[in-house]
């Protein structure tokens, strides 16, 4: 879907969100949750592509996981988000629930091989010794669940969405076969406009990422300015840039207009290498399915 098409449905149907993989993936999920009410979604190949839509205006909105429960940060999808312009409007929370998928008339003696994206894979390392299968390492879940379709192999099974299975007419032989059931992944949510101001009983997220100069105890100096905020995530990331350097990313709960969130902002702006904040937006409240 071009400009124009993307353009044409968000008149006729409500925006378009962009996300990365195959109809029926956990981005998809994602992309369907993200505004009230998302009439359209536009898969792309990659996190890149993905906000590249969202830029020219191919899609109104994209949608990019930044961390799983599990897993940890994703890092391809921070690093996008130092370099684009789009703003974080929003966060979608949804619960990685993995379902054993085949052929219709495939049964669990039958499978010699199972496919999904690595991560997935690994996610479900329990059920696949189980069983002794071949792992086949994929683009993404829902991917694995179509190409599964359209091959028609009898002995493969692939890991991916219930939605996945619905939208390729494959049959579900086992769901919740994820080792761990606290699986879930952020996804933020981005567009070229910056969110509009929501009701003060909103809870919100800042976001932001800095770098500081080498110096002893800089660092610690930075941080203190964040003194007697809550902060739900911090991390260090590699810059892409320039060697032995790094940026720090902070997630803290409340708005940046808030007093004691504008001032500790300041604070970090003054010393800070580098800063950016990636956006001020309401929190996801609850998860998704």
């Amino acid at each position: 879907m071009r400009g124009s098409e993307a353009a044409q449905a968000t008149e006729q149907t409500g925006p378009v969100v962009a996300f990365q993989g195959n109809p029926g993936s956990y981005g998809e999920i994602a992309a369907l949750n993200a505004l009230p009410q998302v009439r359209g979604t536009q898969g792309y190949p990659t996190f890149h592509e993905t906000v590249r839509a969202v830029e020219t205006g191919e899609a109104d909105f994209g949608v990019l996981p930044v961390e799983n429960s599990l897993m940890g940060a994703i890092h391809q999808s921070i690093d996008l988000l130092t370099e684009t312009e789009l703003h974080v409007t929003g966060e979608v929370v949804v619960r990685v629930t993995h379902c054993l998928m085949a052929l219709p008339g495939v049964e669990l003696g039958d499978i010699r091989k199972v496919g999904s994206q690595q991560p997935a894979l690994d996610q479900c390392t329990h059920l696949i010794r189980k069983h002794g299968w071949q792992p086949l390492a994929k683009h993404d879940t829902a991917g694995s669940a179509k190409d599964l379709a359209e091959r028609g192999a009898r002995d493969e099974a692939a890991i991916a969405s219930r939605r996945a299975a619905e939208l390729y007419g494959l049959n579900i032989l086992q769901t919740e076969v994820e080792d761990e059931p606290f699986n879930f992944t952020r996804f933020m949510v981005l567009s070229r406009r910056a969110p509009a101001e929501a009701a003060p009983d909103v809870p919100h997220k800042t976001s932001l990422v800095f770098a500081v100069r080498h110096t002893p105890g800089f660092l610690v100096e930075t941080l203190n300015e964040l003194r007697g905020l809550n902060l739900s995530r911090i991390e260090s990331r590699p810059r892409r840039d320039r060697a032995w350097s790094y940026l720090m990313y902070v997630d803290i709960e409340g708005r940046a207009s808030d007093p004691q969130v504008a001032q500790a902002l300041a604070g970090v702006l003054l010393k800070a290498s580098y800063a950016k904040i990636i956006g001020s937006y309401p929190a996801a409240q609850g998860t998704v399915e």
